[in-house]
């Protein structure tokens, strides 16, 4: 007597955008991460001088005239916790034909892309620095208009989802699913970011 085959298992279904939003966000994580190795390595290579007390060296990387305004930066931080939050707002939204809900977490999100990017062009502003002045400003200024194009880039996938739902794909959880794991990888880019240039200077 033969033992009866086993029944198959329902079809999963993979989305190819949220595939590729995750692949994206990998090649994301990997050219930020290596501009900050790029950092580091300028950093621990950067000539050393002697302090004004004259009992220490310490190393001659960040100028004193320059600043970093942590307010400005911590903000930066703190602003992408209500980006992912939103953009699992629009997933959460989207599973239950809500709409309305949807649209509106995917136009904070947007609104807060714009926050952020206003946020780092202040930054700028502030610091005063120039482009091709030494070693540090030159890649202060690489890294940080990385990330600029990068938080841009995400919020060009907001507008994207938002016209989608606007146009009655609310039921596409993928596109919205994608576009969570976007923001997520952003938010955590710029953590990584934040933490070397804007912590550890």
């Amino acid at each position: 007597m033969t033992a009866p085959a086993l029944t198959a298992g329902p079809a999963r279904r993979t989305s190819t955008v949220f595939v590729a939003s995750a692949f994206v966000a990998g090649a994301v994580a990997m050219l930020m991460g290596g501009m900050l190795a790029i950092w580091l390595d300028f950093r621990a290579n950067a000539p050393t001088r002697v302090a004004e007390d004259g009992g220490r060296l310490i190393k001659d990387w960040l100028k004193k005239d320059v600043a970093i305004p942590e307010v400005l930066s911590n903000t930066m931080m703190f602003t992408f916790v209500v980006a992912c939050l939103m953009a699992q707002w629009a997933v959460y939204a989207a599973r239950r034909g809500d709409k309305s809900h949807a649209t509106l977490a995917l136009a904070i999100t947007l609104f807060t892309g714009l926050a952020l990017l206003n946020a780092q062009i202040a930054l700028w502003v502030q610091m005063g620095i120039a482009l091709r002045t030494d070693a540090y400003e030159t890649m202060f200024c690489a890294i940080t208009g990385t990330m600029f194009a990068i938080i841009a880039s995400a919020m060009a996938y907001s507008f994207v989802a938002m016209f989608r739902v606007l146009a009655g794909r609310v039921n596409d959880v993928d596109v919205l699913a994608g576009h969570a794991l976007y923001w997520y990888a952003v938010s955590g880019t710029f953590a990584a970011m934040w933490f070397v240039v804007y912590v550890q200077k």
